[in-house]
């Protein structure tokens, strides 16, 4: 790996998480900002819109590389298609660090990984069902992300965490493009296909706010509904009672981090690896502590809690 660049009076630094459409990496930016704040570095945030839009995330990338940066902050829907593009910042001698994962083996050497055990959070999200949940007969349906590693690891996470369970009983699985919109189009058909289902798990908060919108919309009021990520949203819905659980992820607080593991990078005295940040699985409860505490949120609850 190439060597990092001089310290400078001003580091400038790109952040380029995979879409704006998504709260949860504009509350990575958040944390992100707050530290760059503190200590006088600049920070610019430059992403597609959509999610899907893989190709413009490439382009932005490409566009980056052409700029005087000394470090890019990332998230990716596709990390082999980033890959040859993160390895030349790299060989430039860019400090280049993801964000919300946990790749224990980037496709091309990066300086570091700052995120929560994917595959552990939704586990944890399966022993909390089946700890409130064991002794009844379970329909579950599924609401995966878009194709790649981070729908893989938390759908992975969850079903390895029932698997033995013999009153759960999985009867489908689809892909809610891990939007509001998709994962109410994913629970519409899930719950139309199969109107016994009694309980929806989603990779994500998003989906999983869409599957409670046609639950609503289709009258089943009883529905276990689990989603990931700890989004305001999110929390929002849970207190609302409107889904029942989350992965809390902190995403706020994994910015912060992800900040300070940057700036060591760029200083050359991060040793790389793994910063694993906390989770925690949140129902009524537990969501109403964390919009009590709004400095650690974005976007700001709808109202004081």
């Amino acid at each position: 790996m190439s060597t990092i660049k001089p310290v400078n009076d001003t580091y400038r630094i790109a952040y380029m998480p995979p879409a704006t459409e998504f709260n949860y990496y504009i509350a990575i930016g958040a944390g992100i900002e707050a530290v760059a704040e503190e200590k006088g570095v600049e920070v610019f945030m430059l992403a597609p819109q959509s999610g899907a839009d893989i190709n413009g995330q490439m382009g932005m990338i490409q566009d980056v590389l052409t700029q005087e940066v000394d470090a890019i902050i990332f998230g990716t829907h596709d990390e082999f298609a980033a890959a040859p593009l993160l390895k030349k910042a790299v060989d430039k001698g860019v400090a280049v660090l993801m964000i919300n994962s946990d790749i224990p083996n980037f496709p091309t050497p990066i300086h570091g990984v700052v995120g929560y055990s994917q595959r552990n959070g939704t586990h944890a999200m399966a022993d909390w069902l089946i700890e409130e949940h064991g002794g009844e007969a379970l329909t579950i349906g599924v609401i995966e992300g878009q194709p790649g590693y981070h729908s893989t690891e938390r759908v992975g996470g969850f079903l390895d965490g029932i698997k033995g369970q013999e009153n759960f009983n999985v009867v489908t699985s689809v892909d809610g493009k891990w939007n509001v919109e998709g994962g109410n189009t994913a629970g519409m058909d899930i719950l139309q296909a199969h109107p016994d289902i009694n309980a929806i798990f989603a990779a994500n908060d998003y989906m999983i706010i869409g599957a409670s919108f046609a639950a609503k919309a289709l009258g089943k009021r009883e529905l276990i509904l689990m989603g990931n990520d700890g989004d305001t949203s999110g929390l929002e819905e849970i207190v609302a009672g409107n889904v029942t659980a989350t992965v809390n992820t902190t995403p706020f607080l994994m910015g912060k981090a992800a900040m300070h593991a940057t700036l060591d990078a760029i200083a050359g005295t991060y040793p790389g690896g793994w910063i694993e940040t906390p989770t925690s699985i949140d129902t009524s409860d537990e969501a109403l502590n964390a919009l009590k505490q709004p400095e650690k949120l974005f976007p700001q609850p709808s109202k004081e809690y």
